[in-house]
């Protein structure tokens, strides 16, 4: 369906000043995190232990005891030390980036596959705001995911970042800069509207 003409004074080049990147929330990184700080923990045991005084457990634990091990000790930190960096990179692959040219989902799939989504600002039909939650002088919360209505008819909802509001009112701002319908609203840009920029927003569902 055709999205509305604009009315006049909206900036349909108008597009962000900069690329930022919104990564996946703490809650989601911890598990790789824990898990490298585990690794340099257990590597630095066995580094240390390499260089320990003959006359430790920690050396005859580590070297020592190494002939009878299929795997030494060191090729085991390796490993160890060498895929929690990956797990963590990996994870930092996931995210959404806003441009001056549109959206960028980055998505990582089964077996870790990586899949990215663009979207250019024309491509985008709505903006979907999640209801906010105000907590006494907090900045409010948002519940739910931003969801974007395409051209082709299609609907994506974007994932949980580390600083959804940031990334909610970035949207918005576009969105009422270029007239693409808003449903929702954080509430954090009422300062556009008092200078004479308002937003055609569908009726929230």
């Amino acid at each position: 369906m055709a999205r509305p003409s604009r009315p006049p004074g909206f900036d349909m080049t108008y597009r962000p000043d900069s690329t930022v990147s919104f990564g996946p929330p703490l809650k989601e990184r911890l598990p790789w995190l824990v898990y490298l700080a585990v690794a340099l923990l257990i590597s630095g045991a066995i580094v240390y232990g390499q260089h320990a005084p003959t006359d430790t457990w920690l050396f005859k634990y580590v070297v020592e005891d190494d002939r009878h091990r299929i795997m030494p000790a060191s090729v085991c930190a390796i490993i160890l030390f060498c895929s929690a960096i990956a797990g963590v990179l990996r994870d930092q692959m996931r995210g959404v980036v806003v441009n001056p040219e549109g959206i960028v989902l980055r998505e990582l799939l089964s077996f870790g596959v990586p899949r990215v989504r663009r979207w250019s600002w024309s491509q985008i039909d709505k903006v979907r705001i999640p209801k906010t939650e105000q907590k006494g002088q907090d900045l409010p919360v948002l519940r739910g995911h931003i969801g974007l209505d395409l051209w082709d008819g299609t609907s994506a909802l974007l994932p949980p970042v580390s600083n959804m509001l940031e990334l909610a009112m970035m949207l918005e701002r576009v969105a009422l800069a270029r007239a693409i319908p808003l449903e929702g609203t954080t509430g954090m840009l009422d300062d556009l509207q008092a200078a004479g920029v308002d937003s055609k927003r569908a009726p929230a569902a």
